[in-house]
């Protein structure tokens, strides 16, 4: 199936294959997700291409398709050696060595072994839930003897030595259905699930060619082998911490914190580990450190900006702002567009565009000071809401001029409510407030000017002076 996909283009060769185990037989390819160099024509989504790239690629895809094909070979032999003459023999062996040999060559990825993996463990689990199915029917409904249930389809009896299984015997229970013992007559109902559950085990032993008991054996074999490889790798990471470090401090000031370029870089070195082939002749911390490098940097790169600029946008800023420092220290000021256009020979509203796209965006949550407690948004002033001096005079405002207005007579007060819009949404005309009290335009100036005289006593006039000396 992977060899399918592989051909059909349904998945990239890189994320199934590393390599070989043999040097000299297209060991030198770039992974893809290696390659970290661009061309001058990037572009805008950063996905500069390679011609070099793409042909080792192609060499890495027509030699592992060669192997995968004659893998298939071997298993189709396999296979029908099995179905005539059955497991372990001279023919048999001799096949499943070459196809062992064949697998062993080819450098999988860490992804792909776990998906090759989980292929054995479901099978297994499969044989254990239909071995559960039977011990449930046979023991627990039929009443037959457990140890002498273990015996029988384990192949190991109470000594555990090696006797008949009858896991695979389809006429074992029609046998015990006519024994006359207690269990029989129940088993007598029972022959067809029992027979159907065995039936399942031995279209699965036929397709995996192997033995029930050798594929538990190998699926005990392989999780040891897992476990001492995350033991392994394990070890490995954690002597290899310093490393990741020392070379972290390189790379500081560049948009990330230095505890995130230590997480890159040690997510650089956890894929180092997975990746490395000792058999190369290299020392696993000359390997390591390239990979490091290359998590940091990509990190950077991607994450360092809010928004990403392509890597071809990102060399024009660089180059325009050597050209403004030049020219500040030519000149003691920095170049405005049009200098820049002339001496970059680009465009000035080009030269404008990038200027925009150099500015970097600053995080709210940016710490200011040394204990981290306080944020750069903290001191940014909110200009949708009052600030609290502003709202706490406006409240005594409020309460001075309601209780000014009310010493007055309530016409008057009213008079002054309606005209200067106090308490209302919006302010009127005399004529409006003329017809609000049935008296003519002129007579509610009158009364206006007379509350204006009475606001204009000290006794009340001097509760507002406090507010407009603050104004």
């Amino acid at each position: 199936q992977l060899g399918e996909d592989i051909r059909s283009d349904k998945v990239v060769i890189t994320t199934i294959v590393d390599g070989f185990t043999n040097p000299n037989e297209a060991d030198d390819y770039v992974a893809e997700e290696d390659f970290d160099e661009f061309d001058a024509e990037d572009d805008d989504d950063g996905k500069g291409g390679s011609k070099a790239l793409t042909k080792k690629l192609e060499e890495l895809k027509k030699e592992a398709m060669s192997r995968f094909d004659l893998m298939r070979e071997y298993f189709e032999k396999i296979h029908k050696i099995y179905d005539r003459e059955g497991y372990g023999t001279p023919a048999y062996i001799k096949t499943q060595r070459l196809l062992s040999d064949e697998l062993m060559s080819i450098r999988f990825t860490a992804k792909t072994i776990e998906k090759l993996c989980d292929m054995v463990r479901h099978q297994v689990d499969d044989v254990r839930k239909r071995e559960r199915e039977l011990r449930r029917i046979i023991v627990d409904k039929c009443g037959y003897p457990q140890a002498q249930f273990i015996a029988d389809f384990s192949g190991r009896d109470k000594h555990h030595n090696k006797v008949a299984s009858h896991l695979l015997d389809l006429k074992w229970i029609e046998k015990q259905a006519a024994a006359g013992k207690p269990w029989s007559a129940t088993m007598g109902r029972h022959i067809p699930p029992v027979q159907e559950l065995q039936q399942r085990l031995i279209d699965l032993q036929s397709k995996v060619v192997v033995p029930l008991d050798q594929l538990k054996d190998i699926n005990k074999r392989m999780n040891e082998g897992e476990y001492a490889s995350r033991a392994a790798k394990k070890e490995m990471i954690e002597a290899n911490l310093r490393l990741v470090i020392s070379i972290a401090k390189k790379y500081t000031n560049r948009g990330l914190q230095f505890l995130d370029l230590i997480q890159e870089g040690n997510i650089g070195l956890m894929k180092a580990v997975d990746k490395f082939e000792y058999r190369r002749g290299y020392k696993f911390s000359t390997y390591a450190t390239w990979w490091i490098r290359q998590a940091i940097t990509r990190s950077i790169a991607d994450q360092a900006r809010t928004i990403r600029i392509p890597v071809h946008m990102i060399e024009t800023i660089n180059k325009m702002n050597r050209i403004s420092r030049q020219h500040l220290q030519e000149f003691g000021y920095e170049p405005d567009a049009s200098v820049l256009a002339e001496r970059m020979e680009i465009p000035e509203d080009k030269i404008r565009k990038i200027m925009k796209i150099a500015k970097e965006p600053i995080s709210m949550e940016t710490p200011i000071g040394d204990d981290d407690d306080s944020h750069l948004g903290d001191f940014i002033e909110d200009g949708a809401n009052t600030a609290p001096m502003e709202a706490a005079m406006q409240a005594g405002l409020r309460d001075v001029v309601k209780d000014i207005l009310d010493s007055l007579t309530p016409r008057e007060a009213k008079v002054l409510r309606m005209r200067f819009g106090i308490e209302m949404t919006n302010d009127h005309t005399l004529e409006e407030v003329g017809k609000q009290f049935d008296v003519t335009r002129e007579r509610i100036r009158q009364i206006e000017a007379k509350a204006l005289r009475k606001l204009k006593h000290p006794s009340r006039s001097d509760k507002l002076r406090s507010f407009t000396d603050n104004l």
